[in-house]
């Protein structure tokens, strides 16, 4: 009992700890940009041009392809900083344009989930994608 309540079982899976996250991570951006796809380039640029957003069908592709082609390298754990710092901006821009004014609880909008999008995506750019990703497979894990 005391080893669950230590949590001594988890020692043993620290290598694990990064690929959670990168899945979890990934999967969330993937959906997202998917989701987009779904709704097309001139639908996303609208919304972002009713936040001001210049070039808003530019940003719009840009949007859409961090969203999906770095949620899908996330799940793979292949090209990982770079698609977890793709994401972290992605992240903050939305934290900033669009969920801040909103306060912190995601029921009115607000930048609860956002924030812990950055914060995995930060987490990822940091520790890299970990033992079990293709990054270390084949040796592509930026230093």
């Amino acid at each position: 009992m005391l080893n669950i309540i230590h949590c001594e079982w988890a020692r043993g899976c620290s290598d694990s700890a990064a690929t959670v996250l990168r899945l979890a991570t990934g999967l969330v951006f993937f959906i997202h940009g998917y989701q987009k796809l779904g709704t097309g380039v001139e639908g996303v640029a609208g919304f972002l041009a009713s936040l001001g957003f210049p070039m808003a069908t530019t940003f719009a592709i840009i949007l859409i392809a961090v969203e999906t082609v770095g949620g899908a390298a996330l799940i793979l754990g292949i090209f990982t900083r770079t698609a977890a710092a793709l994401t972290a901006i992605v992240s903050i821009v939305g934290l900033l344009t669009v969920h801040a004014s909103k306060g912190f609880f995601i029921s009115n909008g607000g930048f609860e989930f956002i924030l812990l999008l950055f914060a995995a995506s930060l987490s990822l750019l940091i520790t890299g994608a970990g033992a079990y990703s293709l990054d270390r497979q084949f040796n592509t894990a930026q230093k």
